[in-house]
């Protein structure tokens, strides 16, 4: 595996945050539980001092140097999996993912991923972090995503998910009437202190979070919201609409199913992304527009408010 050196330093508004959080913002590229295994492993240096402490302070100015061994993404099989590729140009490539593919190898899904796919539409991509995968999405929301195609966009592109320049916007069915036409869910997340599968509103060993949301349309017993995110935690949008008790529509994790919707997995679609392009600093909008099953939920949750006005 190729060797590699992260350098940064730890800005002043990150006084009093964990080591491995910290990390986490100053290098998205990579996990935060990653990050927190090369801590463990003695990998990471402070000022010129190992820091093996993932919950250790952080002050601010530091100094980080982490030199460690990276997956080499030559190490997956390029996969001849169709992509719907929405743009695509020397530096970068944007797809509108369908539900039931998962993003990145892991746990379970050794292969038959978008980075498999990436692979193999364009082989050079292996040279790029995580095949210049920048953002995820999970397994069963659809919609648009990018990816960088070569170490400058991948910097780009990474920066502006970091600074959360990059403006992602998603359609979801909620459970439940919605009153106001739009609102803002603030609340940190971090992993369920029961079930470590899930994530849940915890005000401990958490990131805060940040969604806006508007009322598209209200059908009675539920409602069709577009959401922005502030920050991109995982499951953010999900996790949030349960909190506040509208739980996304089949959600299998933070739902619940009362009504046969037809759709496989939650009902949340990525609808579209603007960024700036990481090379020509030209402004980029894209759309993914919502797949059929969403639709048909749609029309499902259209159908039963009127046959309950009858």
């Amino acid at each position: 595996m190729p060797q590699i050196t992260l350098t940064a330093e730890i800005q002043p508004e990150q006084m009093g945050q964990r080591l491995d959080q910290t990390l986490a913002e100053l290098f998205p590229e990579y996990s935060r539980s990653r990050l927190k295994t090369w801590i463990e492993a003695k990998q990471v240096k402070m000022n010129g001092e190992i820091a093996d402490i993932p919950r250790a302070k952080v002050y601010g100015g530091e100094q980080i140097e982490i030199s460690v061994e990276v997956e080499d993404e030559n190490r997956f099989e390029p996969q001849n999996i169709p992509l719907n590729i929405v743009y695509e140009d020397d530096d970068i490539i944007v797809i509108n993912k369908p539900k039931d593919l998962v993003v990145h190898p892991g746990a379970g899904n050794p292969d038959g991923t978008v980075l498999n796919a990436l692979l193999y539409h364009y082989p050079p991509i292996a040279e790029v972090p995580r095949a210049g995968i920048v953002h995820r999405l999970d397994k069963d929301t659809s919609g648009v995503m990018m990816a960088a195609k070569n170490d400058a966009a991948h910097l780009g592109l990474a920066e502006q998910v970091k600074e959360h320049s990059a403006k992602r916007t998603y359609w979801a069915l909620v459970q439940g009437n919605i009153v106001e036409e739009k609102g803002t869910i603030k609340a940190p997340i971090g992993r369920h202190p029961k079930d470590r599968m899930k994530m849940a509103v915890v005000f401990e060993n958490s990131k805060d979070a940040v969604t806006h949301f508007k009322v598209l349309e209200r059908y009675g017993h539920q409602t069709l919201v577009e959401c922005n995110l502030e920050t991109g935690r995982t499951h953010q949008i999900r996790v949030h609409f349960a909190h506040i008790g509208h739980p996304v529509v089949n959600d299998p994790f933070y739902g619940y199913r009362r009504m046969d919707f037809p759709i496989e997995g939650q009902a949340l679609h990525s609808r579209s992304l603007d960024v700036k392009h990481p090379i020509t600093g030209k402004d980029m909008h894209f759309e993914a527009p919502v797949p059929a099953d969403f639709e048909a939920c749609l029309e499902f949750a259209k159908t039963y408010r009127e046959d309950k006005r009858k």
